[in-house]
C-alpha cells in the first residue's frame, strides 16, 4: 500500500480527502469554475488542498529530524482501517524527514491467546500477573503476531518497519517490578513483570536516523539473560524521555482529556501539566486515561516538549493533530 497523498493521478487520496474535507471555508464558487479542473478533482477542492499543504508546511519544517514516539494498543487493531490510518500516517511523518518510534500493546490479544491455550489471565492492581508460561506468550503474541503485521503493512506501504527486540534481545533494560498489597507492606508477586531502567540510545539512535521505523513491543530484558513483560504506556513514556522526543503521542479511543465527568463533549485542546494533576486528583481523570495522563507527565518531565492524547478511530488523527493549526485531540504541555 503506497502514501496515496504523494500521488497527483489518484483518484481518491485516503489521506488527502480526510485532511482537507471541512477544514478550510470555501472562498470560490463552484459555478464560476467552468474551466477550472484538474484530472481528476474540481478547482475548489485543489485549492483546499494546497491550503492545507501550506498550512502544514511550517510544521514539517519544524519536526523534520525530530524523534516523535507514537504508542497505540489493542484498541487501535481491532478496526483494520483505523490501524492503517495509523501506520499510514507515521510512514508519511518518516517520509517527510522525521523520526517515528512505533510503541505497541497488545494485552486483550495477550489474554484471547492465553485462554486458546488453556491458561486463565490473572490480574492484580491492574498488573499481568506474568509467570514463565505467560511471559512466552505474550511475547509470541507481541512479537511474532502483532509486531510482524505492523512491519508487514508498513513495508507495503513502502517503508520499512525494524522491531527493536531481535533474538531474545531487547535495548530495553528492566528489572522485576515489585507491587505493594494495598497495605503498602505485603508486596505481591506478579511474576515476569518488569519496571525500567535504561535504554540502548546507540542501537535507538541508528535506527531512527537511518531508513527505518523502530517497533518497540514492551518486552523489556533484564540481569542474567530474563525478559519482563512491561506496561506499554510506561515503555513509551520511558523511550520518549529517554531519546528527548519532540511529541509522545497517545493513540486512545476517545477524543481526549475530559474536563468535566458530567459533559461526555468537554474535552480540552490543551492542559498544562499542573491542570492534568488537578483533574487526577479530582478523580476527573480515572480509568484507563489515567496511566497514559501519568505517562505523559513523566515524558514532559524527562524532557519530551509535548505529549498529545487523541482519539485513533478519527480517519488520520495523527496527521491532524501534529500538521494542522487546531488540531484534534489533547495536548499537555509544561
Amino acid at each position: 500500500m503506497s502514501l496515496q497523498v504523494t500521488s497527483k493521478n489518484s483518484k481518491k487520496s485516503e489521506i488527502s480527502d480526510i485532511l482537507y474535507e471541512g477544514i478550510f471555508p470555501s472562498e470560490v464558487v463552484a459555478e464560476k469554475l467552468t474551466r477550472g479542473y484538474t484530472r481528476d478533482i474540481s478547482m475548489e477542492e485543489a485549492i483546499r488542498k494546497s491550503r492545507a499543504l501550506i498550512e502544514a508546511l511550517p510544521y514539517i519544517q519544524s519536526f523534520k529530524g525530530k524523534v516523535v514516539v507514537v504508542k497505540f494498543g489493542g484498541s487501535a487493531m481491532v478496526n483494520i482501517k483505523t490501524f492503517q490510518s495509523i501506520l499510514q500516517d507515521v510512514v508519511f511523518m518518516k517520509t517527510i524527514g522525521m523520526m517515528p518510534v512505533i510503541v505497541y500493546g497488545g494485552g486483550p490479544h495477550i489474554s484471547s491467546e492465553m485462554e486458546k491455550r488453556g491458561k486463565k489471565p490473572l490480574f492484580i492492581h491492574g498488573y499481568r500477573v506474568t509467570d514463565e508460561e505467560t511471559l512466552k506468550i505474550a511475547i509470541d503474541v507481541l512479537v511474532n503476531q502483532i509486531g510482524k503485521l505492523i512491519i508487514n503493512q508498513i513495508d507495503e506501504m513502502g517503508a520499512k518497519g525494524v522491531c527493536v527486540w531481535d533474538r531474545e534481545k531487547s535495548p530495553i533494560k528492566a528489572r522485576k517490578f515489585v507491587c505493594e498489597g494495598e497495605d503498602k507492606t505485603e508486596a505481591n508477586d506478579l511474576g515476569y513483570v518488569g519496571e525500567l531502567t535504561g535504554i540502548e540510545h546507540e542501537r535507538f539512535n541508528n535506527l531512527c536516523e537511518g531508513d527505518n521505523i523502530p517497533i518497540v513491543p514492551p518486552i523489556a530484558e533484564g540481569a542474567g539473560e530474563v525478559n519482563f513483560n512491561v506496561n506499554a504506556d510506561n515503555v513509551a513514556s520511558f523511550v520518549a524521555g529517554s531519546l528527548k522526543a519532540e511529541k509522545l503521542v497517545f493513540i486512545s479511543n476517545i477524543h481526549g482529556i475530559s474536563t468535566d465527568s458530567s459533559d461526555s463533549e468537554s474535552f480540552a485542546s490543551t492542559l498544562h501539566e499542573d491542570e492534568v494533576n488537578k483533574l487526577i486528583e479530582s478523580e476527573i481523570i480515572r480509568g484507563g486515561m489515567l496511566p497514559k495522563a501519568k505517562a505523559c507527565i513523566s515524558a514532559l518531565r524527562e524532557g519530551v516538549r509535548k505529549t498529545h492524547i487523541i482519539d485513533g478511530n478519527i480517519p488520520h488523527s495523527l496527521l491532524l493533530e501534529i500538521f494542522t493549526d487546531k488540531g484534534i485531540g489533547t495536548q499537555i504541555i509544561v
